[in-house]
């Protein structure tokens, strides 16, 4: 059993309905998003694991992952086949869904930061 050296942070965001566990780094596939190649992208996150995890509304408001848009493609063609046997009806479609490429580039937050003292109180008398 191999144990790990170091932390392994990673988050799971939401991009177009669909959930991803993106690291540092890391590409991902997602349905097509209207802007250009280059232009960043604030992803949403559902949760973020470093030193602890964070699953709560008010610790993800902290969290920021962005993402950099590295390209558009689209998918491999699906072929879709109707068939009804003794009528002769047959009908072939197919369809090929348009994407975006999309390099993960910071995570941030998670760690709540330490809690700011109050000032001194002074005693007048």
């Amino acid at each position: 059993m191999a144990t790990a050296t170091k932390q392994e942070t990673y988050a799971v965001v939401e991009v177009g309905g669909n959930q991803h566990r993106v690291h540092e780094g890391d590409f991902i596939l997602v349905d097509r998003i209207a802007d250009k190649e280059g232009a960043k992208v604030a992803l949403k996150p559902l949760m973020l694991r470093g030193k602890d995890v964070v699953l709560d509304a008010k610790g993800l408001e902290k969290v920021k992952v962005e993402a950099t848009i590295r390209g558009h493609e689209r998918g491999d063609k699906i072929r879709v086949f109707k068939f009804k046997p003794k009528r002769g009806y047959k009908k072939t479609q197919g369809h090929r869904q348009e994407l975006t490429r999309l390099e993960v580039t910071k995570i941030t937050g998670g760690a709540a930061a330490p809690a700011k003292k109050a000032p001194a109180k002074k005693d007048e008398e």
